[in-house]
Order: C-alpha cells, then sequence, then structure tokens
C-alpha cells in the first residue's frame, strides 16, 4: 500500500504533480499485475477548487475514485454532484468527521435524500 500526502499543496506545482506522476509510471513498470486503487481525497469545502483537481490529476494518473471529506459542518458536499457527472468518476467514500470511523462508504440514494431534506423539498 503506498499513500501519498500532498500536505496541502495544490494541483499546480509542477514539482508535485510531476513526482506522483513518475510514482504511478514506476509502480506500473515494476508491478503490472497489481490491483491499484488510485482515490484523490477532497476537501469538501473547497467547492470549484475541487473540479481542477480532479481535471489536473486525473491527467497524471488514473483516479478510480474520490473520497469527499468534511461533509460534517457547513459543507453540503455538491461538488460530488459535479465530479460524478463532468468526470464519471465514482465517490466512492465520504468524511464525515474526523475519526477514522467517520469515513463512510459513499451510499448516492443517501446522499440525494439528504440534500432533499434539508432543502425542504
Amino acid at each position: 500500500m503506498l499513500i501519498c500526502d500532498t500536505a496541502g499543496r495544490l494541483q499546480n506545482k509542477k514539482n508535485l504533480m510531476a513526482e506522483l506522476e513518475k510514482m504511478h509510471r514506476i509502480i506500473g513498470r515494476e508491478y503490472p499485475d497489481a490491483a491499484l486503487e488510485t482515490l484523490l481525497v477532497l476537501d469538501g469545502t473547497t467547492g470549484k477548487n475541487a473540479v481542477s483537481q480532479v481535471k489536473e490529476f486525473g491527467e497524471i494518473t488514473d483516479l478510480s475514485g474520490v473520497v469527499i471529506t468534511k461533509l460534517d459542518g457547513t459543507a453540503k458536499g455538491g461538488i460530488a454532484i459535479t465530479i460524478a457527472d463532468e468526470y464519471d468518476m465514482p465517490i466512492k467514500f465520504i468524511g464525515v468527521g474526523e475519526r477514522p470511523e467517520d469515513l463512510r462508504e459513499f451510499d448516492p440514494k443517501e446522499f440525494v435524500g439528504q440534500i432533499f431534506e434539508e432543502s425542504g423539498v
């Protein structure tokens, strides 16, 4: 298992993107039969910047899904709909708190139901 944490560095950092691209290329070369799962973790409060991150990171590596965090506060997670629609990217998990048990599998029906519940529809 390999976890790369960009420590808040954004997709516009050329050196970071080059390093991530190199790691992905080396893993593909050295372990061609490995089952790869490449998840991009997005902060649910970043809004449209999350779309830019999916685009940029998706150009250097094969993303297999997205994790959206910080959905426990004011973030409504509407960006999940945009990402799923524009990039045909599955939302795999959501984070609704800071503890490990607050990371949950994404349930689209529950998610949409909560949006309508909160809006009074």
